[in-house]
């Protein structure tokens, strides 16, 4: 990052924010809240997309499991939401930091009526100093939730997406891992560490399946959204959720996750 103001979209999944059993974990909240306001406090803009609706809304719901029919992953979606916006708007708060909620649908990013309304709205926002916080809009969309090929995968693509909308400079997506790594770490000790991709293409074969057990994304869903984003010439960096401090670092230009370059002669909001 230079010194310069940036306007960075930071997306964090459902596995930074909660535990195993997937109660909230309010420790990595704060920090998170905390880390994001002080890099506004330094002058950027920052967007944050945020997972995580069904299961605190299971959670909050004191369900057994994720419900498995659509109408009730739906009502959890809708629990979960509120107590999440809530959540956000109280830690937030405290750093003197007031949020938006914005939750999109597919549908809002086709359209270009749509899409030209959400680009002035976080526009709005932003000149005013509030933090837009972004979710997929779970209780009206069902495509999200039963597909098999999920149209956001745990909102990796959407960010990428709002990233493009708002003329991001930065997309960080906090993970479950380090980053991109030539084969999977929980299985393999030998797999090494890629710190710097300059064409996604060369490691789309290293993708693996599906994410954690509270989360739905996967390593596919990071690199397509690295490919929408470094298209549109924005940067993108995986790193590890469970310590928000690396947004720091990655302020400070040390090398922390994997850093997808940007192409020089990317296309002009190009969004698949």
């Amino acid at each position: 990052m230079d010194a310069k103001k940036k306007r960075i979209v930071v997306k964090v999944g459902t596995s930074t924010l909660t535990y195993e059993d997937g109660n909230l974990n309010f420790r990595r909240i704060d920090r998170l809240a905390m880390a994001i306001s002080s890099l506004m406090n330094m002058g950027n803009e920052l967007v944050l997309v945020s997972s995580g609706a069904i299961a605190v809304g299971v959670s909050k719901l004191r369900l057994p499991e994720k419900p498995k029919e659509l109408r009730m992953k739906q009502a959890a979606a809708s629990v979960g939401q509120c107590e999440l916006i809530h959540i956000y708007d109280k830690f937030f708060g405290e750093y003197g930091k007031t949020v938006g909620q914005i939750l999109l649908n597919g549908e809002d990013v086709d359209d270009p009526k749509k899409r030209l309304n959400l680009t002035n709205t976080f526009e709005s926002l932003l000149e005013k100093g509030i933090l837009p916080i972004v979710n997929e809009n779970d209780s009206v969309n069902c495509a999200e939730i039963e597909s098999d090929k999920k149209i956001f995968g745990d909102n990796d693509g959407l960010s990428a997406l709002v990233a493009v909308m708002c003329g991001a400079d930065l997309l960080i997506l906090l993970s479950d891992i380090d980053g991109l790594y030539d084969g999977d770490p929980r299985t393999n000790p030998e797999a090494r560490f890629i710190s710097r991709v300059d064409d996604v293409s060369t490691v789309v074969g290293l993708a693996g399946g599906a994410g954690s057990r509270r989360g739905t994304g996967g390593m596919i869903t990071k690199l397509e959204a690295a490919k929408t984003a470094t298209d549109n010439g924005i940067d993108m960096i995986i790193t590890n959720g469970s310590r928000p401090e690396n947004l720091f670092d990655i302020a400070e230009h040390r090398v922390v996750g994997t850093l997808f370059k940007a192409k020089k002669e990317a296309s002009v909001c190009t969004i698949p």
